[in-house]
């Protein structure tokens, strides 16, 4: 019981995969057993058996999985590490892959070896390897001599054949340097350039290996291990050890598809040490989860042998690992160039290092600069550090990064006392990369010796000259004068300055959301809620609701995620703006993709409205539109001529709130504007403004159009009498209200009279009507309905709307008049004009006019509507269940609950069902969960596993969300 329970996030590296990882989350609550004994870990999942050695790790399941872990094993692991396990007796399957384990350990003793044997093996591997050297150098004469020109052309078949000799001699490290100048040979802008520096580098390698036996131990080591003699992890553990307490900074990882590398990076805080921990795993194979960076443990580390020791193995661990707070040690960009120098003056084969930088900030054109005033370059992919702006906000950060000539490679930061992992590397093809060579070795080295000879004592490089020796006129001299060129250069370079860091981001004024809400927004956002990619988005949004509802804001580390998601999903931006605070109106200014954030209002000060940027002014109108909409309207009225025809329709989005007749002017002159945004911002507005003239204009064009007459032989239709009992009519009057109506007494029959309009003038376009008809309707048809659609319901006087509807049907211009209602009350958000027609009309209605409907309809009449159409077994249930807004009333959650358990028992196809439990995940109340997975656990005894699983993962939804409303349903804060 020596090894304590795993964090998630050792379980989540673990993943081979982010499938793997989804589905392991789908797994964990489907284990009807779990436990461990000493260092094993086992459970039963749907009768597969899975067990962890946790000392290993090593992982056993009897699915048919060929990944591992598989995902029932990291299904296991989760639920370990979330809410843990029993200690009871363990079953057979477990104990017997114990005993196979230890057997196995036990038959690899470590037996004496044969010396002579031994000797005689190194002997033949050296020998091998002199015979690759020297053919390595000639055939890197071979090509200087004969010019690099030719590999534009040749490509990689042109280093394969000395790539496999180098195999063959056992050199595989020099073999993989070979191989990769076939990926740059001919590709990109100054491809030559580093085409020679590789060249030099390997003649230099090859050199040193001439004379490896006068070379210092160290620096022996260091070019055996850059030929490829292997040095086992026994031999290194055997050597001495380092204590120390080891800060992990970061880590990368890079897969080649056919093995996965991980750099994890460590840092002793009292040594000042920095170590490299390198991890292999093959296709589908997880990679080791105990180097957690972001935390500390005390700890021996073992160094392989060279001349400038990085890498190392983890000897043992004294000490459980835990967060700090900030590494101990980092220093300027100055003393990072320093060490670099130095590194390189001990191993030049040396192409990156770690960097610990102090107080570092974002500036222009892709830099970190110091306190100093130093600067570095970013490396492409990470040129745009959103996550450090983010997550400091443009104050100084202690970063920690891989230095090479490419430039800085974050690893991670420190921003306040919080970890802060670096963002993921994006496409840069725009950067350009700068010669390290000088122009006259290229020249020669493009020709080819044999055509341009080359000698020198001395070559230039940055501004100095560099003596290379008296060397004859050869392409070993110059590959040798090459590398002292490349090796100066990078040794050389010195910070650039004059770079002006970013902007420091406003203060916050609101205090962050609890720590386990926003661990549950991570897992919403890297897709660990239950459901996977179909739920996110719906969750995102009822976790945003929530949390706008209680007050406070996300960690701004998590900003970038979120801004892409709302870039993505337009309707959870008005709560994403609020949670994402100042910082995140900083952060979306600066990125053109995020700018939509500044067109949602955001709670902030204005001291000065004549200075105030756009998104301060549109914050503070609506700010003011909820207390002084008069004083609103002025402010907008002051600045609508000089504001852009952006900033107006901005402007006008925020009048819903407080609108009132006084606005009606400004929204008339916005309806003249140029720019068609303003116009439709004005039109949405007075379209909802009781009185409006727009309103009358649209109501004197519909009731010219359409008039009720005497009718002597049709059915009585009965009008509803006005105020003081007399007949109304149609038309308005000049203050839009009914006038008397001249069709006889009440009860006359009436019918319907409808001329539509002739043309589209100039005024009906000012209203709003478009030119251009739907598809397959007429030009009177399509004014008649848009003229209908602008008008007021509340106009329709002198019958009901089932009366209206009644004259109306079967009419020969049924169909526009029909839509342009059912437009009206869409617009209008009119219930009682929706109810009617949907009440028998619904099958002439367009099949998207009449699904809208269903929106304006109040909860409890669509609850209903979608109960009785599950219960008739009704195809459009689903779709009534979907448009619902939730949460569900009982008699509605109840119908879906029993539909689910028919269906599940009688259903020949299980998507139906899997959609139903998806739809009900999202809309069904958490309390639910219970019910739901007794459901599951019902099913289980009676149906196949397949029907079992959307049922299950209802109840896992169902949990979810009743965990993340009670993490959010804490003290609440004050807008």
């Amino acid at each position: 019981m020596g090894i304590e329970r795993w964090s998630t996030a050792q379980v989540e590296a673990l993943a081979p995969d982010a499938n793997s990882l989804r589905n392991a989350r789908g797994v964990t609550g489907q284990f009807s057993a779990t436990g461990r004994f000493d260092e094993i870990l086992w459970g039963l999942c749907r009768g597969y058996q899975v067990a962890a050695d946790l000392d290993g790790p090593a992982f056993k399941c009897s699915c048919p999985s060929r990944k591992i872990p598989c995902k029932h094993v990291l299904g296991l692991l989760l639920r370990w590490a979330e809410s843990g396990v029993t200690d009871g007796p363990a079953p057979e399957f477990a104990t017997a892959w114990q005993a196979t384990r230890v057997a196995r350990a036990k038959r690899d003793p470590d037996a004496p070896r044969d010396p002579v044997a031994a000797a005689k093996r190194s002997q033949e591997r050296a020998d091998r390897v002199a015979g690759g050297m020297t053919e390595l150098r000639r055939w890197l004469d071979d090509q200087v001599e004969q010019g690099l020109a030719g590999f534009a052309r040749a490509g990689r078949q042109a280093f394969e054949p000395m790539a496999a000799r180098l195999i063959d001699a056992q050199a595989g490290a020099a073999a993989g340097a070979v191989r990769r100048l076939g990926g740059a040979a001919g590709l990109g802008p100054h491809w030559a350039d580093r085409v020679l520096g590789e060249l030099a580098m390997l003649r230099l390698l090859v050199t040193a290996h001439s004379r490896l036996d006068s070379l210092d131990p160290a620096l022996a080591a260091t070019v055996r291990s850059r030929i490829g003699f292997p040095t086992s992890a026994d031999d290194v553990l055997a050597g001495p050890r380092v204590t120390d307490r080891w800060q992990i900074l970061g880590r990368t990882e890079t897969d080649d598809g056919t093995i996965t590398t991980r750099r994890t990076w460590l840092r002793g805080a009292a040594t000042s040490r920095f170590a490299l921990v390198l991890s292999f795993a093959a296709p589908g194979q997880s990679l080791p989860a105990d180097l957690v960076p972001g935390t500390e443990f005390r700890g021996d580390l073992c160094f392989y042998p060279g001349s400038a020791p990085l890498r190392a193995l983890v000897a043992e661990h004294i000490s459980a690992a835990e967060p700090f707070g900030s590494p101990d040690g980092p220093g300027t960009i100055s003393a990072g160039l320093s060490s670099w120098a130095s590194l390189l003056a001990t191993e030049p084969w040396r192409y990156d290092a770690p960097m610990l930088l102090a107080d570092v900030r974002p500036a222009s054109g892709g830099y970190l600069v110091d306190e100093e005033g130093s600067a570095l370059p970013l490396a492409p992919g990470h040129r745009e550090p959103w996550w450090l702006l983010a997550a400091a906000g443009a104050a100084p950060a202690t970063v920690a990064a891989e230095w090479s000539p490419a430039g800085l490679r974050p690893l991670a930061a420190w921003a306040g006392g919080e970890f802060v992992p670096a963002g993921a590397p994006v496409p840069d093809p725009g950067v350009r990369r700068e010669p390290e060579l000088p122009a006259e070795l290229l020249a020669a080295a493009l020709v080819g010796t044999a055509r341009r000879p080359w000698a020198a004592e001395s070559i230039s490089v940055a501004g100095l000259d560099v003596e290379v020796g008296d060397s004859p006129s050869s392409p070993g001299a110059l590959l040798e004068a090459a590398a002292v060129a490349l090796t100066c250069r990078r040794a050389g370079i010195v910070p650039a300055t004059g770079r002006d860091p970013v902007p420091a981001a406003p203060p916050e004024t609101e205090a962050l959301l609890p720590a386990a809400a926003t661990a549950r927004l991570a897992r919403i956002l890297g897709g660990g809620a239950p459901g996977g990619g179909h739920l996110e988005q719906e969750l995102l949004a009822q976790w945003l609701a929530a949390a706008n509802d209680r007050g406070g804001l996300v960690p701004p580390a998590m900003l970038p995620v979120l801004l892409e998601a709302g870039r993505r999903n337009t309707t959870i931006r008005a709560e994403l703006a609020r949670v994402a605070g100042r910082r995140g109106a900083w952060l979306a200014g600066q990125r053109g993709d995020w700018r939509w954030l500044l067109d949602e209002v955001v709670e902030v000060d204005v001291a000065d409205w004549h200075t105030a940027g756009s998104s301060e002014r549109l914050s503070h109108v609506a700010a003011l539109r909820q207390t002084d909409p008069e004083r609103a309207r002025a402010l907008v009225e002051e600045a609508w001529k000089t504001e852009s025809s952006e900033n107006r329709a901005r402007f006008l989005s925020v009048f819903a709130t407080g609108l009132s007749p006084a606005d009606e002017p400004l929204l008339e002159a916005a309806l003249d504007d140029r720019r068609k945004e303003v116009r439709e911002a004005a039109l949405e507005l007075l379209r909802h403004l009781p009185g409006a003239r727009l309103g009358q204009r649209m109501a004197e064009r519909a009731h010219a159009a359409v008039r009720l007459v005497p009718d002597e032989w049709s059915e009585p239709v009965r009008l509803d009498p006005g105020a003081h009992g007399e007949p109304v009519r149609l038309d308005p009057g000049a203050h839009g209200e009914p006038a008397p109506l001249d069709v006889g007494a009440r009860g006359e029959p009436v019918r319907l009279v409808v001329e539509p309009p002739e043309e589209l003038d100039s005024s009906l376009r000012r209203d709003g009507v478009g030119a251009a008809p739907a598809r397959g309707i007429g030009a009177g048809a399509w004014l008649l309905e848009e003229v209908v659609a602008g008008t007021p319901l509340a106009s329709w006087t002198g019958l009901d709307p089932a009366g209206w509807l009644a004259l109306a049907r079967g009419h020969d211009w049924a169909t526009p008049l029909l839509h342009g209602w059912a437009k009206a009350a869409i617009t209008q958000h009119d219930a009682r004009w929706a109810a009617a027609l949907l009440e028998k009309d619904s099958g002439a209605l367009r099949e998207a006019v009449r699904w809208d409907l269903h929106l304006v309809l109040p909860p409890d009449l669509l609850a209903r509507l979608a109960a009785d159409a599950l219960r008739a077994e009704d195809g459009s249930a689903h779709r009534l269940l979907v448009l619902h807004p939730g949460p569900w009333p009982d008699h509605l959650a109840a119908a879906v609950l029993e539909t689910i358990a028919t269906r599940a028992r009688n259903d020949r196809h299980t998507w139906q069902l899997g959609e139903l439990c998806r739809t009900a995940g999202l809309a069904m109340p958490p309390a639910y969960a219970d019910l739901a997975g007794r459901l599951a656990a019902q099913l289980d005894q009676v149906v196949d596993p397949t029907r079992v699983r959307p049922v299950t993962d209802l109840a896992r939804t169902l949990i979810f969300r009743e965990e993340m409303f009670q993490e959010l349903a804490s003290v609440r804060f004050a807008r």
